[in-house]
């Protein structure tokens, strides 16, 4: 390695995915604009991987780092309809953070998602990886560190509200709840309960269990589901110890009848998985099982623990929500599966159709170059894509998938769908794009959000009726983001809001009007920077500021408010809008962790 390559920065760690280490607290913003009524007393959320330390080593992915939440409250300004932003960012006080926050020397506690991925990692470093965790947490508990590590997850990935919780997850570890609008970090969540909260409150079964069955067992997905309807939380454990993959249901209020939803195994995993979402209908669940395993014992046949089959298929398994037991497994071409974007079901005269949208990638290059790591060619395709996909299958008639193909030929990733249109036949769904490259490029980059993109669903299945595409390869939009620029109709089935040149967004929401006239008639609300604020060499100093807009939903053109922040935030996973209703009705907290 040249010494021009070893001080080159690594992507995810530069520019503004670098972390950043000032943490504010209700810090009042100016805002250019008017701010809509809808936003008083709410308060938009994101999460993402900050890590504790600028340490920028080789082993580093953009999955790792603590999890750190950025927010904007619009409080209430008290006798007036006015309302005042205030920026709060924290770190997600996990096991792992508050450990390492107390004793620096012991990070990483958990071996990087680069050392797991890289086929060029020796077998020996991936096991003393694995067994130094161990030590880690075991010595943690003798008193050796001064706090337990009980979990490993940094719960850096997602954030969402379920039953007066808000709950921020990640694959390795349960749910942490939080509090809104401080962010402070209340506890683990694991079923019935949240640390931190009165312990008189009744209270039903755990998912988990003792022993390190029931350890994996709390390993929640990073994308747990909740049905506005019936206000139930759908959640997989996907482990690597048979059966693999577990499957819960946790419903408001919690009572007695409802355990048997707890830790429920689906059957016809054949390894562990890496598994980051699934689908869910009102009636149905939907398993999405990717040639993507997770088999710590690959490092025994000198091979990576997560490792791709070209060669295998990806396979839905979809069954009756309450029932896992009646899953009925269909096959299709390899591909990749992160996020899904909506599910539902429609009843016709020869059984139940399910209609499932999701985010596929027909190339798996995303996992590694968020490694800093080269593809291997088995991972890679001459034409990659990540579009907005169709799959449609005929419950309990048919093993074959009926439809398969794209919507829009543009690049589709960060899906949103209104919370309370989720899990029906929702005219528009939300997403990030990008004017050049593609979320599933071969190239080693940073991923640069310059598109937020409206969809009509809708309006393209009409279209597919009549002109059915070629099954799997096939498109029924088949225009560039930029010829969709540039035709300029309003009335199109695919609009987009491109951001000025230099400025990058992340992932968005849907903030609804009040007695709204249409389905999109509301606003999208992200965080966006303007890179011209990084030096000549890439780096952004202290001064570097983000915004928060509120983009006008129905005609993806006007920015009706920005909201200027005290620093940057850096480019992270996913964040959630809640209501100043969701904020007011949060359950009761006796106490919160803290560092002290």
């Amino acid at each position: 390695m040249t010494g021009k390559e070893k001080s080159r920065k690594h992507p995810y760690f530069s520019g503004n995915y670098a972390p950043i280490y000032t943490v504010q607290h209700a810090h009042p913003c100016s805002v250019q604009g008017t701010i809509p009524e809808e936003f008083l007393g709410g308060q938009y959320v994101r999460n993402g991987s900050n890590s504790l330390q600028d340490d920028d080593r080789r082993d580093l992915h953009w999955f790792d780092g603590d999890g750190m939440l950025s927010g904007v409250f619009f409080k209430r300004m008290p006798g007036s309809k006015v309302q005042q932003p205030l920026y709060t960012n924290r770190y997600i006080l996990t096991d792992v953070h508050c450990a390492t926050a107390e004793h620096p020397h012991i990070n990483p506690v958990v071996s990087s998602i680069t050392t797991l991925v890289s086929p060029m990692v020796s077998p020996l470093k991936v096991f003393m990886g694995m067994l130094r965790t161990m030590a880690l947490m075991f010595s943690s508990f003798l008193g050796f560190v001064v706090r337990p590590i009980r979990r490993i997850s940094t719960a850096n990935t997602n954030i969402l509200y379920h039953d007066g919780r808000v709950l921020a997850t990640m694959e390795t570890g349960p749910p942490m709840r939080v509090y809104l609008p401080s962010l402070n970090t209340v506890g683990w969540f694991t079923g019935s309960r949240a640390e931190g909260e009165p312990s008189d409150e009744i209270t039903g079964p755990s998912f988990g269990g003792p022993g390190i069955e029931g350890f994996h067992k709390e390993m929640t997905i990073a994308h747990p589901h909740n049905d506005y309807q019936t206000g139930e939380l759908l959640l997989l454990h996907s482990t690597f110890i048979f059966p693999y993959v577990h499957y819960s249901i946790i419903s408001p209020g919690w009572t007695g009848k409802h355990g048997s939803y707890l830790n429920q195994p689906v059957p016809g995993f054949t390894s562990g998985k890496m598994i980051h979402d699934f689908g869910v209908s009102r009636k149905h669940t939907i398993m999405v099982d990717m040639p993507l395993a997770l088999d710590p014992t690959n490092i025994t046949r000198n091979k990576p623990a997560i490792q791709y089959d070209p060669h295998g298929c990806t396979r839905f398994g979809v069954f009756p929500r309450y029932c896992p037991a009646q899953i009925q497994w269909y096959e299709t071409d390899p591909c990749c599966i992160f996020h899904t974007v909506n599910s539902w079901d429609e009843n016709v005269p020869w059984g139940t159709r399910v209609h499932m949208l999701v985010c596929r990638m027909n190339s798996v290059s995303p996992l590694y170059h968020m490694g800093d790591l080269d593809a291997p060619a088995e991972a890679t395709h001459r034409n990659p894509e990540c579009r907005l996909y169709y799959y449609q299958f005929l419950a309990d008639r048919s093993s074959e998938i009926t439809e398969q193909w794209a919507l829009s030929a543009i690049p589709f990733e960060f899906p949103h769908v209104p919370r309370h249109l989720e899990m029906a036949a929702a005219r528009f769904v939300y997403g990030c794009s990008m004017s050049e490259g593609n979320f599933a490029t071969r190239q080693k980059s940073s991923v640069k959000i310059d598109c937020l993109v409206k969809i009509d669903v809708q309006r393209l299945l009409k279209v597919a009726e009549s002109q059915p595409p070629t099954q799997i390869t096939g498109c029924v939009d088949e225009r560039s983001i930029n010829e969709i620029l540039a035709t300029n109709n309003v009335d199109d089935p695919v609009q987009v809001f491109a951001l000025p040149y230099g400025w990058y967004a992340q992932e968005c929401s849907f903030v609804p009007r009040k007695d709204g006239i249409s389905e999109d008639d509301g606003w999208l609300v992200t965080y966006v920077f303007d890179e011209a604020q990084l030096d000549a060499n890439g780096n952004a100093p202290t001064t570097s500021r983000s915004e928060l807009w509120i983009v006008d939903a129905r005609n993806m053109r006007d920015i009706v408010a920005r909201v200027l922040l005290p620093q940057r935030v850096p480019y992270g996973m996913h964040g959630d809008w809640f209501s100043e209703e969701q904020i007011l009705n949060q359950r009761e907290v006796a106490e919160f962790r803290s560092l002290d």
